[in-house]
């Protein structure tokens, strides 16, 4: 068996273990509302982390250049509630003319 064979059987496993463990220690109860509100957030913060990462992350180091642009022309369209073709078109174009100006 290969390695990556056994790290998507380990990976398959511990995510059924995961996704099982909710149901299992809850039973018939449900969240805190408190939690609830927390979970809610979640995977808002966890893309916005990886959206950062993605963009200044380079290695070990911060990196500065045209895709921060990009994502924030991209931040300013959704929050003017543009479409989605329009924001990837339009961060698109923002880092494509600041690669171009650079």
């Amino acid at each position: 068996m290969s390695d990556a064979v056994a790290v998507l059987i380990v990976m398959t496993l511990g995510t059924y273990a995961l996704k099982s463990a909710g149901p299992l220690v809850l039973g018939a109860r449900s969240l805190p509302v408190r939690v609830h509100v927390l979970v809610d957030f979640l995977p808002a913060a966890l893309l916005a982390a990886l959206t950062l990462v993605s963009t200044v992350g380079s290695g070990a180091s911060i990196s500065i250049d045209a895709r921060l642009v990009g994502v924030v022309v991209a931040g300013v369209a959704l929050w003017r509630r543009a479409p989605f073709v329009v924001v990837v078109m339009v961060a698109a174009a923002a880092t494509a003319l600041v690669r171009l100006a650079a």
